[in-house]
C-alpha cells in the first residue's frame, strides 16, 4: 500500500455536537489489540510525535516505534491521521463522558478532578503543533474532528442537557450554546497571555468564575 497517500497532507456554536455533520464511528477493527496493549501502543505515537513533529512523522517510524506491522497498523486505523487522532482522544487530560454527579457544579467539579498538571502542560505543548499542521493536512483536520472533537462535544452536549433536565439550567439560556467556546477560549488564551499551559486550578476556577455564573448555577 502507498505510505504517501496513506499518510496524507493532511459565529455561536448553536446546534448540538450531533448536528455537526461528521461521521465520528470508529474504524471497526478486525485485529485484536488488548487494552495495555493499545494504551502502550497510543503512549508511543504521541511520543514520537513530540520527538519529530507531524510532517516527518511516517508510518514506518511508528511500525518500527510501536513494535507493530504497518499492515496491523492500517488493518487498526485507516492511516496516520487517523492513528493520531484516536492517540489524542486517548491520552486527553479529561473527559466529561458519562458524568452525572447530580449537580452541574458537581459535573464540572468531576472532570477536572481529572486533570493533571505535568499531562496538560505536555499535552497543550503537543494540541499546539497537531493544529498546527492540521492547517496544511485537511485529512488530519477531519480526523480530529470526527475522533477528538466531535465526542467530546456530544459529552458536553449531555453534561448540559442533564443540567437542563433537572432544572439547573433553563432550557432557552443563551449561555449554552457558547460553553464550548469558553471553556477552550480560556484555555487557549491562559497559553498566549501567561506564555504556560493552563492547570487544573485556572480550569476550575474559570469554570466558577465565568461558566457556571453565565448558565445562572
Amino acid at each position: 500500500m502507498d505510505e504517501a497517500r496513506m499518510d496524507g497532507n493532511g459565529g455561536g456554536r448553536t446546534t448540538s455536537a450531533s448536528t455537526v455533520g461528521l461521521g465520528c464511528t470508529p474504524r471497526r477493527r478486525r485485529s485484536r489489540l488488548t487494552p495495555e496493549r493499545e494504551a502502550e501502543l497510543y503512549t508511543s505515537v504521541l511520543d514520537l510525535l513530540r520527538e519529530v513533529g507531524y510532517d516527518n512523522l511516517t508510518m514506518d517510524a511508528l511500525a518500527a516505534r510501536t513494535r507493530c506491522s504497518k499492515a496491523t497498523l492500517y488493518r487498526q486505523w485507516a492511516g496516520k491521521p487517523q492513528l493520531v487522532a484516536e492517540a489524542l482522544r486517548h491520552e486527553k487530560p479529561a473527559t466529561l463522558d458519562g458524568i452525572d454527579t447530580g449537580s452541574l457544579r458537581g459535573d464540572f467539579a468531576a472532570a477536572v478532578a481529572q486533570m493533571n498538571e505535568l499531562r496538560m502542560e505536555q499535552n497543550t505543548a503537543l494540541m499546539r503543533g497537531v493544529l498546527q499542521a492540521a492547517h496544511a493536512h485537511p485529512d488530519l483536520l477531519k480526523a480530529l474532528r470526527e475522533r477528538l472533537v466531535v465526542p467530546e462535544l456530544s459529552s458536553l452536549d449531555a453534561l448540559l442537557g442533564q443540567a437542563v433536565e433537572r432544572g439547573e439550567v433553563p432550557a432557552d439560556t443563551a449561555a449554552l450554546s457558547y460553553v464550548s467556546y469558553a471553556l477552550l477560549g480560556s484555555v487557549i488564551a491562559h497559553q498566549l497571555l501567561e506564555d504556560k499551559a493552563a492547570d487544573p486550578a485556572f480550569v476550575g476556577n474559570y469554570i466558577d468564575a465565568v461558566v457556571l455564573p453565565s448558565l445562572g448555577v
